[in-house]
């Protein structure tokens, strides 16, 4: 499968995800502070793909703003240990993919979503296109650059339960077009 075809379907799938929510569907309630999950739809190989922001009460303005993503079964467990704000006890590395990114978090700081005005300038990614990694052994990660300005996969939330490994794809600078390499 190409790579536009590919594009072209992970389009259709998330906007099909934000028109569901959108048509009363809701499959996410709460506010960041008090969240619930309920997934869009689990596959037969173990992903499962839900927004990680809230729906507004006047719905999404754009697909970045519900932050959509897929993920494995152990990515999951990380992300619902994220939200439950509990150490991630995963039994293998997880993987996420957010094919429109994140509304912006401060590269060293758990449960900063959207908290630019306390986040220093040069801490603050509103990443578009990415995967994630969440390992199993934390430790993996040690000695791996937290510099999200060179394109390379950087680590974020270095030394903090919730390290993880972030892998830019086509586009990651689309939102913050200053932190795009040199």
């Amino acid at each position: 499968m190409n790579n536009l075809f590919k594009s072209l379907v992970i389009f259709v799938f998330t906007t099909n995800i934000m028109g569901m929510h959108a048509h009363g569907g809701g499959h996410m309630k709460g506010n960041s502070t008090d969240w619930e999950i309920e997934t869009y739809t689990t596959a037969t190989n173990g992903w499962t793909c839900l927004p990680f922001i809230p729906m507004p009460k006047m719905g999404y303005k754009s697909a970045n703003e519900a932050a959509p993503a897929c993920a494995d079964a152990n990515a999951v467990a990380w992300a619902d240990a994220y939200i439950k704000k509990t150490k991630p006890e995963i039994k293998n590395d997880g993987w996420i993919w957010m094919i429109h990114g994140d509304t912006g978090v401060d590269n060293f700081r758990p449960h900063s979503e959207g908290d630019i005005e306390n986040t220093a300038p040069e801490d603050w990614i509103y990443s578009g296109s990415h995967l994630m990694l969440m390992p199993k052994d934390p430790a993996s990660l040690e000695g791996v650059s937290t510099d999200f300005t060179t394109g390379s996969p950087y680590v974020m939330m270095e030394g903090t339960p919730f390290v993880h490994l972030m892998i830019p794809l086509e586009g990651y600078y689309k939102y913050q077009p200053e932190s795009a390499p040199k």
